[in-house]
């Protein structure tokens, strides 16, 4: 039997992050559901709490991955994703995207909205994985850092190639090799989820924001500038700037990039550091420009001209949610059929015409173009190959790192 790192209770700067997310973070309101995360948040931040009192079990076994597949006598499938991540119909009533696949396949879908934040859900199913148990669901989505550490807990299932025909031919150039699952062994991307600058045109007076530092460092923005409370995003668009390779981060290079956001600080440049509740300020002009996600951006632009954003130069982060199958899961071959119906071209088109976030699925365009135009032509939902060259991701951390990370962050935020 063999055993991987022990998983440890979050630190307290890792707690407040999760409760910052939980209340304004990304997805925790667009443009279609602004009040979705407030029921949830605060049984959800009491879970947070629980979790980091009562300790973690024993990490988990690689033996607990190999169980029996029902997929055959059982034609189900449950896939637990975050709110408002699925295409709905007008009415509210269908998904007709996942009654597609059921009529297709024969293979109905369980879906619950039931992830709202990365480390809360872990706190929902670690226990269970780390006895080596069936979490009750056969497909779930996280974003990449999260997912890097539950793979290396031994948490989750080596994918079936063969299974996959779509999803490996399809998938887009620009996330196929994230060093923290060589060969995509074991996740899928579900949505990319770029990190950018937009800005309000009215309030710049019709100059453009191009860079970090013209975000630090502009005289005609001083006080009307937000970053994003996000570490991962708003540090490693300023290493960036710095010439510095977010993949490869040293603690040396981060305590520099912590220290040029810290002068904007000290100097009253930057306004405040915020979740997705920047948008209204920056719809109005009381921030005149930001760190930003490109969703939100993509949602504001349809009712405010003003709005525009940048792709700087010097690169900008990207962060995926990504799809996974947990140890133990009973319909693991059916799982896989629903990650690769999600990489046809046409299937991919739906789901990115409604959620407005970067599409990892390559031949998309023609298909989205049928339904919006404009989206089509939109690289912040699918990228052209320059745009792509210049993503890039942060490196996973270890938990000691994350701890210290996060402790920096959380100083220099306030939060």
């Amino acid at each position: 039997m063999e055993h991987h790192q022990q998983p440890e209770p979050l630190s307290s700067p890792e707690l407040a992050a999760l409760r910052r997310s939980m209340t304004d973070g990304r997805l925790a309101m667009t443009r279609r559901s602004l009040l979705r995360a407030g029921g949830a948040a605060a049984a959800v931040i009491g879970g947070a709490g629980a979790l980091s009192a009562c300790g973690i079990p024993p990490a988990g076994r690689t033996d607990a991955a190999g169980s029996a597949d029902h997929s055959a006598a059982e034609k189900r499938v449950t896939f637990s994703n975050w709110t408002e991540y699925m295409d709905v119909s007008d009415d509210g009533k269908h998904r007709p995207t996942l009654e597609t696949f059921t009529r297709r396949t024969g293979i109905e879908v369980k879906y619950t909205e039931d992830i709202n934040d990365n480390d809360e859900f872990f706190g929902k199913v670690q226990a269970q994985l780390a006895a080596g148990q069936d979490t009750g669901r056969d497909l779930i989505v996280l974003t990449d850092w999260m997912c890097a550490r539950m793979i290396s807990f031994g948490w989750i299932q080596t994918l079936d190639q063969a299974n996959l025909p779509h999803a490996y031919a399809q998938l887009s150039a620009q996330f196929r090799t994230p060093a923290w699952d060589p060969g995509r062994a074991h996740s899928y991307p579900w949505q990319g989820i770029p990190a950018i600058i937009a800005y309000n045109k009215k309030a710049t007076g019709g100059r453009k924001v191009e860079s970090i530092t013209q975000l630090l460092e502009d005289p005609q923005l001083k006080g009307r500038v937000g970053f994003l409370s996000e570490m991962r995003d708003s540090v490693g668009l300023t290493l960036l700037d710095m010439g510095k390779r977010p993949e490869d981060v040293t603690a040396d290079e981060y305590d520099a990039a912590i220290a040029r956001i810290q002068k904007g600080v000290d100097t009253k440049q930057i306004r405040r550091f915020t979740g997705n509740d920047y948008t209204n300020d920056l719809d109005k002009g009381d921030i005149a420009a930001c760190v930003a996600w490109a969703g939100d951006i993509v949602q504001l632009q349809h009712d405010n001209p003003a709005i525009a954003y940048t792709i700087p130069k010097a690169g900008y982060m990207t962060s995926t949610d990504n799809l996974m199958v947990p140890n133990r899961a009973r319909h693991k071959k059916n799982a896989e059929r629903l990650i690769d119906f999600f990489y046809e071209p046409k299937n991919a088109a739906r789901l990115a015409a409604y959620i407005n976030y970067t599409c990892p699925v390559d031949g998309v365009r023609e298909e989205l173009a049928k339904i919006d135009k404009a989206l089509a032509e939109n690289p912040l939902i699918l990228p052209d190959e320059e745009m792509a060259a210049r993503s890039h991701s942060f490196r996973a951390l270890s938990g000691k790192e994350s701890k210290e990370f996060t402790q920096k962050y959380s100083d220099l935020t306030g939060a």
